[in-house]
């Protein structure tokens, strides 16, 4: 999501005190995917959750970031899982092939479970890019997935915050 398409009013995060949160980790690229780590991580402990309500399986690359997710909803029921990768484009179409497959796997694996599953994955073009998204210029995406998680998360438990009623 671009920032500047961001809602202009920053969320509020709920009460992230009764949820279980998965996090899976790429561990390529790893100085970017450990500073999105420590911004999911930090936004989470902001709103609550226990640091033992977060489960972290850090895994080799982005490709196996859908694997891992589903190793973590196996282990222990989680609220939400956040999947946390950096995809940096190079010179063939590589980057694409894993981008896309990673984002399908990660969309098929939450619908058919019903819980929240985040793509916390940056698909950049140049490391700069990357870098200025993890913490940089453009702040920190792992803390926005953390955000979402949240939100979905309250919104799974029956907690719908934002439901208005219509009519009369």
């Amino acid at each position: 999501m671009a920032s500047k398409h961001a809602p202009s009013n920053p969320p509020v995060l709920p009460d992230g005190k009764p949820f279980k949160i998965g996090i899976v980790v790429s561990r390529w690229n790893e100085d970017i995917t450990n500073a999105l780590l420590e911004g999911a991580k930090s936004t989470l402990l902001s709103a609550g959750v226990l640091l033992e309500h977060i489960e972290v399986l850090f895994i080799p690359g982005s490709f196996e970031l859908p694997w891992g997710a589903r190793q973590l909803m196996k282990a222990d029921k989680k609220d939400a899982i956040i999947c946390l990768g950096c995809i940096v484009q190079g010179e063939t179409k590589h980057d694409e092939y894993i981008a896309t497959a990673v984002a399908n796997g990660i969309m098929q694996l939450s619908i058919a479970s019903g819980i929240p599953i985040l793509f916390g994955v940056l698909t950049t073009t140049s490391y700069e890019q990357a870098r200025d998204r993890a913490g940089g210029t453009y702040g920190n995406k792992g803390s926005e997935a953390a955000t979402a998680a949240l939100q979905l998360a309250q919104i799974k438990s029956g907690d719908k915050p934002d439901k208005k009623k219509i009519g009369f």
